[in-house]
């Protein structure tokens, strides 16, 4: 195999027209790849990551992306085993990160969905639970197949997808070695370490807030979050500036904005059914109203991309029309190595079986109804997945895996499948039993397409074949699907859901979500003003997408996204010329992967040891630093030391 420097420069930009992007490994070269070893590690790392992140999601209700920890841990072993005179090749590396992050997708979509059946008295056993998670895997990962050869080929340069990018980096920096992988893991180790002082030790706060005096319950959020700010930096300013903005449109008028209303209101408004506006703090305002809101303005927003996508969308399907024509189900034999997806023709039977099972077998909705009944909920699956997965493909080469808005698109699916069922009567338990269901598979298959799409960007970086990618996406599913599922009733004996220890937010928002529209009490002014901040943005021409993921986000997580662009703008900005511009580019993007890359990895050993204890890592606690505002002032100044140093080395060349 040819000694490449690094990826090509083109890696960083759009293309010109009808020039073509120069993989690391070109299609020439046949490396090993899809091998034994390979999937083997990948299968392992998949289990150990996806049991972990099931608890951080049911306790704090998100998870970390996965993708760029699995490929460190595989440049590690392979280094190792290198020691023992066993060789791997960089696509090898990309195949076991490729099927072990799939696990963390699958947990995403059972911790936002299927402790509500908990929470209901219908709790589903291990059977189930792995045929549901099953299906959604396989749904997303072959929506996703399609779109490959137009989201992550001919929108190179316009999508990002950092994660991507930077999984590319650290594999293409492990194996060029020098300088080049020195930033990437000195990176890694500074990510790592912040993480350590803010979430293991506790040694200093991970959050930070500015009450802004004069408007009422105005807050902006400042997660102190070395992963946040890399992936702000590998997106760049345009992206990072849209986002704030929709942070800041709800952390400084739309709370404050309910707060004043409220102040009036002697009794509480719905959703909340206790407290009274007044009584409440900004985030709990946020919590209890903005989502709605934000979740309606994500769903607008995924819909209006998603009619936008259509004719791409079906010029891709006519496109691949032509593989039908090949029996064996491959890919014409004419395309090089680096474009050969799985056929349209396995795609489609690969759907159909699943459905299918859905409608007609009784494991995966258990005792939900007759046939009837499902198979207008398989109908349901089919329909949302493909929408969403076209959206969520999309979403997350804006914004990376870790911002994708997986629970406002499986809400709008849940709100969907409920307003068909209430349309047809079906509003008793079971109904609403069906409908978590296919919000749950549908979720799943969101995740699992973001995830998926990811990693055949980083394929497409380094020179990876696709359909070995695409079909170590699916082992990763089915292997790592029981396991994840595993730990998820093991954690509901142990805690409960929707206990202290394990509030699991997102199903709680869902469980409201179903007994709102079937009982018929859903606040639907909430949700339609989300829809009309979406409309207006298309009115003035403000792209709606990543808008509506920053006003359904906490503004906390966008600040940090927001000073890793505008620090990317500054440093590019300020270069005396074109090689010193692209050594700056090419440092920061590494160092923020590397931060990305570091903070994941000790996030997902920080899960694995409350998995382990049953508990978090309690540390020092910061109640040595003084008064809360205090504390707070002195971790953000600790993150400023650590964004100083990260500017003092993407100036120094090499």
């Amino acid at each position: 195999m040819t000694k490449k420097s690094g990826l090509d420069p083109n890696a960083y930009t759009r293309l010109a027209e009808g020039e073509e992007y120069k993989p690391y490994v070109s299609a020439a070269e046949s490396p090993a790849e899809f091998t034994i070893k390979s999937i083997g590690l990948g299968i392992l790392f998949g289990i150990i990551f996806g049991a972990a992140n099931a608890y951080l999601g049911l306790r704090a209700g998100l998870t970390i992306s996965t993708s760029i920890p699995v490929a460190v841990m595989t440049v590690a072993v392979f280094r190792a085993l290198q020691k023992t005179g066993i060789h791997g090749t960089i696509l090898e590396a990309n195949i076991a990160q490729t099927t072990g992050s799939a696990s963390s997708s699958l947990a995403s979509g059972i911790i936002f969905t299927l402790p509500a059946l908990f929470m209901w008295n219908m709790a589903p056993g291990l059977l189930q639970m792995t045929v549901l998670a099953m299906s959604g895997g396989l749904l997303g990962v072959l929506f996703m197949i399609p779109l490959r050869r137009y989201l992550i080929e001919r929108e190179h340069g316009k999508l990002p997808y950092p994660e991507g990018m930077a999984c590319a980096e650290v594999l293409v920096a492990n194996e060029v070695g020098g300088n080049r992988a020195k930033n990437i893991f000195v990176g890694i180790g500074m990510g790592a370490l912040f993480k350590f002082l803010t979430s293991w030790l506790h040694l200093i706060p991970g959050h930070a807030t500015l009450t802004i005096p004069f408007i009422k319950k105005a807050q902006v959020g400042f997660d102190m979050s070395a992963a946040l700010f890399g992936v702000g930096y590998i997106l760049g300013r345009r992206v990072a500036l849209i986002m704030v903005g929709g942070g800041l449109l709800s952390a400084l008028i739309i709370i404050p904005g309910i707060a004043y209303w409220g102040d009036a209101r002697d009794v509480p408004l719905f959703p909340e059914t206790l407290g009274l506006i007044r009584d409440m703090s900004a985030s709990q305002i946020w919590s209890r109203y903005v989502r709605y809101i934000g979740a309606g303005a994500v769903a607008a927003a995924g819909i209006i991309t998603l009619i936008r996508s259509l004719p791409v969308m079906l010029h891709s399907f006519k496109a691949s029309a032509g593989q039908l024509k090949n029996i064996s189900g491959e890919e014409s034999l004419e395309l090089p190595r680096t474009r050969q997806d799985l056929s349209l023709k396995t795609v489609g039977i690969g759907v159909l079986l699943v459905v299918a099972f859905l409608g007609f077998l009784p494991w995966a909705f258990g005792n939900v109804g007759g046939v009837g009944i499902r198979l207008v909920a398989a109908l349901c699956v089919a329909i949302f997945a493909f929408f969403f997965v076209t959206v969520a493909a999309r979403i997350v080469g804006l914004v990376g895996v870790t911002s994708n808005p997986t629970s406002g698109m499986t809400i709008a699916a849940l709100l969907g499948t409920a307003t068909v069922f209430l349309l047809m009567g079906w509003t008793d338990d079971s109904g609403k039993a069906a409908t978590l269901i296919v919000g749950c598979v549908v979720a799943i298959a969101v995740s699992i397409a973001g995830d998926t799409s990811q990693d055949l960007k980083s394929g497409f970086l380094i020179g990876a074949t696709p359909k070995r990618q695409q079909r170590a996406e699916l082992i990763g599913v089915l292997t790592s699907a029981v396991f994840v599922c595993a730990a998820v009733i093991l954690l509901g004996k142990a805690f409960g859901f929707g206990s202290a220890e394990l509030p699991a937010p997102q199903a709680t928002l869902m469980r409201l979500v179903i007994d709102g529209v079937l009982d018929q009490n859903l606040p639907w002014g909430l949700v339609g003003i989300g829809v009309g901040i979406t409309l207006v943005c298309e009115l003035f021409k403000i792209p709606s997408l990543p808008f509506a993921v920053g006003v359904y986000l906490p503004v906390s997580t966008m600040t940090p996204i927001f000073l890793g662009g505008m620090l990317r703008h500054y440093l590019e900005k300020r270069a005396a010329n074109q090689e010193e511009l692209e050594g700056r580019r090419e440092r920061g993007v590494l160092l923020g992967s590397g931060f990305v890359g570091g903070e994941g990895l000790l996030g997902v050993g920080i899960a694995g040891v409350a998995f382990a204890l049953n508990r978090k890592p309690e540390g020092i606690g910061t109640d040595w630093l003084g008064p809360q505002w205090l504390a707070e002032t002195i971790g953000f100044a600790a993150f400023l030391v650590l964004v100083y140093w990260f500017v003092r080395r993407v100036k120094r060349a090499d």
